[in-house]
Order: C-alpha cells, then sequence, then structure tokens
C-alpha cells in the first residue's frame, strides 16, 4: 500500500529539500575522500619530516570515523551497498515491530484518560458553538443542508415502518392516559382562577339574548297558550304572561351580571365544584370519558386527519428542500442565530456544554483507544517503507549526513590525541 496523500514527497519544498541533500551527501562523501587521501599523502611522506605523523593519525581516524558513521546512516534506512550484513535496513527489517509499538506509546501516553481530559477542557466548546452559530452564513448553510436531508428521512421514515410504530405507540400511550382525573384539576384550576364566573356571565348573556329574539318569545307564548284555559286566552293572558316571565328573567340576569358577590355565583361555585369532585372521583363519569376517548381514537376520520396532515408536512418539507419555499429555512435560520446569541450571553450554559462534552468525548477516547492504536499500527504496516524512507531522508537526511561531518572530526581529534600519547610515550 502507497502512502497517504500527506506522504507524498513532492510537495512544494520538497525537492529544494532533495536537491540540498543531494549536496550535503556529495560534500561529506567529498570531505570523507578528502581524510583518506591526505592520509595517503601524510604517510608517504613521514620520513621527511615527523610532523606528517600528526597529520597521518588525524586523517586516519577521521576516515575510520566518517566510514563509521556513513554506515550507521545507511545502515538506518538500508543495506550498505546492498551487502545482507545483519543489523542493518533497521527501519524496514523492523517495520511491524515498530508499528505496533508507534500504536503502543500513542494509546498508553497521548490517550489516557488524565492527558486527554485536561486538553480537552482548555476547549471552549461552548463559546466555539455560539460563534459558529451567530455567523449567520454559517447558520444558513447549516439550515439548508438540514433541509437537504428531510425529504430523504421522510422517506425513510415511511418506507421503515417508523410511522406505523410511533402511531401505534401514541395511540397507546394516550389510551393509558386517564383523562378523568386530569379533566378535574384542570377545571379545578380553572375555577380556583374565578374564570368559570365569566363563563356564567357569557351562558346569561347567551340566554338573554336567545329569550328576547320574536321567534324565542313566540314559541314560549304558544307553549303557555295551550296550557291556560280558553277564558284566558280571550283576554290574551299568553301574552301577559311571556313579557312578565321574559322581563323577570332580564331583570334576573343582569342582576347577576352586575354584582360579582351575587348568591347564584355561590350556588354556581358549588354546582361546578361538585361537578368536579365527582369528575375526578366516579368511576361511571371516569368509564364515560374514557368511552370517548376509545371511540375518538377509532374513527377512521382521526386516521385520515393525521394521514393528511403528514402529507402536507411532508410535501411542505419538499418543497422547501428544493428552494420553492423559504419559510422555512429563514425560520431555522433566524432560530440558530437566535441560539447562537443565547448561548453567549449565558456563560452558565457554556460551562454546562464544556462540562458534557468533556465527558462524552473522555468516555469515547476512553474506549475506543485501543481500536486507535490498532488503527494507527495497521496503517504504519502497510505503508511503503520505500517511500517513507525516502520521505524521512528529504526531510531529516541532511541533518544525519552532518553524523557524517562529526564523526570525521571527532575521530580525527581523538587519532590526534591518541597518536600524541603515543609519540610522548615514546620519547619517555
Amino acid at each position: 500500500m502507497s502512502l497517504p496523500a500527506s506522504f507524498v514527497t513532492d510537495k512544494p519544498g520538497d525537492a529544494a529539500r532533495a536537491a540540498e541533500l543531494r549536496r550535503v551527501k556529495l560534500l561529506a562523501t567529498s570531505v570523507l575522500a578528502a581524510t583518506f587521501a591526505v592520509f595517503v599523502a601524510a604517510r608517504a611522506l613521514l620520513p621527511v619530516h615527523p610532523a606528517f605523523g600528526f597529520v597521518a593519525a588525524f586523517a586516519e581516524a577521521a576516515t575510520i570515523g566518517g566510514l563509521a558513521d556513513w554506515y550507521a546512516v545507511v545502515a538506518l534506512f538500508k543495506r550498505p551497498l546492498g551487502l545482507p550484513i545483519p543489523h542493518t535496513a533497521i527501519i524496514q527489517g523492523n517495520q511491524h515491530r515498530i508499528a505496533d509499538k508507534l500504536g503502543e506509546f500513542i494509546e498508553v501516553h497521548f490517550l489516557e484518560s488524565a492527558p486527554v481530559e485536561a486538553k480537552l477542557r482548555q476547549i471552549d466548546f461552548g463559546s466555539f458553538i455560539a460563534d459558529w452559530l451567530r455567523d449567520r452564513k454559517r447558520s444558513e448553510d447549516l439550515a439548508r443542508f438540514a433541509l437537504r436531508l428531510l425529504p430523504d428521512a421522510i422517506a425513510a421514515t415511511e418506507s421503515s415502518g417508523l410511522m406505523t410504530f410511533v402511531s401505534r405507540r401514541v395511540t397507546a400511550q394516550l389510551m393509558s392516559i386517564d383523562l378523568a382525573p386530569l379533566a378535574a384539576g384542570t377545571l379545578r384550576a380553572f375555577v380556583q382562577e374565578g374564570r368559570h364566573q365569566g363563563l356564567l356571565d357569557d351562558i346569561l348573556r347567551a340566554v338573554h339574548q336567545t329569550m328576547t329574539q320574536a321567534e324565542t318569545m313566540a314559541m314560549i307564548r304558544q307553549k303557555i297558550r295551550d296550557e291556560l284555559p280558553t277564558l284566558l286566552k280571550l283576554y290574551r293572558a299568553d301574552k301577559f304572561l311571556v313579557n312578565k316571565i321574559v322581563a323577570s328573567a332580564s331583570a334576573f340576569f343582569e342582576e347577576v351580571r352586575n354584582d360579582p358577590a351575587h348568591p347564584f355565583r355561590g350556588e354556581f361555585d358549588r354546582m361546578v365544584l361538585t361537578f368536579v369532585d365527582r369528575l375526578g372521583t366516579d368511576p361511571v363519569y371516569a368509564e364515560r370519558i374514557a368511552g370517548l376517548k376509545r371511540d375518538l381514537l377509532a374513527r377512521p376520520e382521526l386516521g385520515d386527519l393525521v394521514r393528511h396532515i403528514w402529507a402536507n408536512v411532508s410535501d411542505f418539507f419538499e418543497r422547501s428542500a428544493s428552494g420553492e419555499t423559504q419559510v422555512l429555512e429563514h425560520y431555522l435560520v433566524r432560530m440558530l442565530v437566535t441560539a447562537g446569541e443565547a448561548l453567549a450571553g449565558d456563560a452558565e450554559l457554556r460551562g454546562d456544554i464544556n462540562q458534557g462534552l468533556v465527558a462524552v468525548l473522555r468516555t469515547v477516547v476512553a474506549e475506543q483507544k485501543s481500536g486507535v492504536s490498532t488503527f494507527i499500527s495497521d496503517q504504519v504496516k502497510s505503508w511503503d517503507m520505500g517511500q517513507l524512507i525516502a520521505l524521512i531522508e528529504i526531510n531529516i537526511g541532511r541533518d544525519l549526513q552532518y553524523i557524517r561531518f562529526n564523526g570525521s572530526v571527532i575521530g580525527g581529534l581523538a587519532g590526534l590525541v591518541l597518536y600524541t600519547l603515543e609519540y610522548l610515550l615514546r620519547g619517555l
């Protein structure tokens, strides 16, 4: 397997580094050849003057040091002169062991909980999210991306049977709800807030308007007329009674509406509270409400309504995704930007987000670090070592070549010191 794209050796600057490497290699080899030539010449001139012995000693040791370091540098990457010398081509020969150790090293020293958590706590995730969302361009991109996913998500929901499952679960949950106590609690709160008195006023007003209509008065008059004796009918007593009844009722209704402390209001309170108490405790009421709930949920019209609403929602989402309508996109963008601004101004919420993300990411890293180690090891094992070595040489080969210079200088100095000691000892 070839190296990843990031390891390709044709990046800008690689050509210049390769040329510099060739220049330094040539210079190091020239130095080695020069020290050897000086050694040969000094040895030949040794009979002429004893000083050439010092030069020869320096040059000899410099040549040996340069050769030794050349061997060390070459053996790290390949076999010197292509010879099958043991313990050479070290990187190539230990590729799998290096890969395993590299993965183990990263797992142990880089992915441990303590350093990972310490590094994560240095990151202000909340501020990053807030700044990201407050950028309207980014929020627009996010909104469009989400909208493009909606049609596929809806299609997947419909084809996977998820809608049927959700519908059944919702129905089951609705069936399990005991509506009687819920309705009783709602009505009790309604009464405690005094809102039922407004309802009473509306009822009285409606009854008064109905009774004063000509059609209603005519109907009441006819009922009274049917019950009156014939003699009273002759004196048009029915009309008199209707007028008196309507006038009395109107006066009563007006009196109740204008008097917040009217006894009838207290009676109405008692009547409503009694009904509320029975609604919450009487099994008969509970069974009636449950029956109404079952009948309502079983109605086919309800299923048709749900399907119609879902079809309209799906159509709206598809038109939003295609750009036919931008209402939803504008709403999402405004919601995201507003959320970003709210998050930027809420330090406590940002702290909670940071804390939560640190906990989640720390757990994910702890659970997956062995997988990361294995992944790194497998990747290194699959690399083309020839390309990798070429890459290493281009980037650090120049420094390695300077080891050869150092070897020549240090070797030469060491040889000179030893020869001097030998010369002095011979003189003694």
